[in-house]
């Protein structure tokens, strides 16, 4: 990118005095923006000024964790007749990936217009890849995803205000998948806004899609073909849902081994159903007894089955999600099956890897 004002010659440049005040501020300009202007950090803010800044803040939400069995009114998800909680210790080791490690693969797993699985070639090419760096191939496969849904929701405006040309383009029979290379977005981002430029409805394209029957022949075919390109906003989740619902089950099932008494997230959901209408707040793991972690009081537990990338779009999601259980039950764990990056950082939340399961039952399942 070029400074707008770096070829500008100014009107006193003639002058000695004002043009060395001239060039002064041209450069003072150029070093602000354009070609000079610093790369932008990787990450969020460092982790160690977050935890000051919010040590306060994190303060309470363990108290309010340390207090919940106390309170007037029980918190959602309690039964009425629960007993004298008893009191759990477990210290948990955990190996978070460097940042520097996470930055330096950022800039080498994803490449323009891919946003589908990856070939075996692709596959091999990113283990090679990954050997020098203090992170595996699962881990720089889950950044990957992380990054890919991070472009794909703050480039959807930019995608969408092409969305005529697109249209133009497929006319004339560009494929979809084609098309998703040329403009660098999602196979099935790109075919749901050329199916709203061509004025369909909202309810139509969703209806459609999920009976693919309805399609005329090549809307079918491009449909196939771009589900198949997309792993980012295909309509079926279903695989990898399944895996998460595994690594919950055997996150559920180490505590209660250990004698801890807890509540899981499906029969909540069909508790708050009942009782709300809806799911409001469902962790996948809430303690009944007192829990915990490397000294951190610990209140509930999600399970992420992927890697926790420093990566904004995702932080910013799980930050949002976290607070709503640090709202009703106080400070919890997220539990990361691929691990996580030491400069992540939520307040009210130790993260965790997966390091102290057993996760053997997934061998039949991969």
């Amino acid at each position: 990118m070029s400074d707008e004002n770096g070829g500008e010659k100014r009107p006193n440049s003639s002058n000695k005095r004002g043009g060395r005040r001239g060039r002064s501020r041209n450069n003072n300009r150029s070093h602000r923006g354009g070609q000079n202007r610093k790369p932008k950090r990787y990450g969020g803010t460092s982790k160690a000024v977050l935890m000051e800044r919010n040590a306060q803040q994190i303060t309470a939400m363990e108290d309010k964790a340390n207090r919940r069995f106390e309170r007037k009114e029980p918190p959602m998800g309690f039964p009425d007749d629960l007993n004298e909680p008893n009191t759990h210790h477990f210290t948990w080791t955990t190996l978070p990936v460097p940042l520097k490690d996470e930055e330096a693969l950022a800039k080498l797993v994803l490449r323009r217009g891919e946003f589908g699985w990856l070939d075996d070639e692709r596959v091999d090419e990113l283990a090679k890849i990954v050997e020098p760096h203090n992170m595996n191939l699962d881990q720089a496969l889950s950044l990957r995803s992380a990054l890919m849904q991070q472009k794909t929701v703050y480039g959807h405006g930019r995608l969408r205000s092409r969305a005529k040309e697109m249209l133009r383009l497929y006319k004339e029979g560009v494929s979809v998948v084609d098309l998703s290379q040329r403009f660098d977005g999602p196979p099935m981002n790109v075919f749901r806004l050329i199916l709203a430029e061509m004025r369909w409805s909202k309810t139509k394209i969703k209806e459609s899609l999920r009976e693919p029957s309805r399609l005329s022949k090549r809307e079918r075919k491009e449909f196939e073909a771009a589900e198949a390109a997309d792993r980012v906003s295909n309509v079926d989740q279903g695989e990898s849902q399944e895996k998460a619902d595994l690594f919950e089950d055997i996150l559920a099932d180490w505590f209660e081994e250990q004698g801890v008494r807890l509540r899981r997230q499906p029969e909540m959901v069909k508790e708050q159903k009942q009782e709300l209408g809806r799911p409001v707040r469902t962790p996948d793991i809430l303690f009944l007894d007192h829990v915990y972690i490397n000294e951190r009081p610990v209140a509930w537990i999600d399970a992420k089955h992927f890697y926790g990338a420093d990566v904004e779009f995702q932080r910013k999601k799980m930050a949002k999600q976290m607070d709503r259980y640090i709202e009703e039950w106080g400070s919890g764990a997220v539990v990361y099956r691929h691990g996580f990056s030491a400069n992540l950082f939520m307040p009210g939340c130790t993260l965790l890897d997966a390091s102290v399961l057993d996760l053997s039952a997934f061998d039949a399942n991969d």
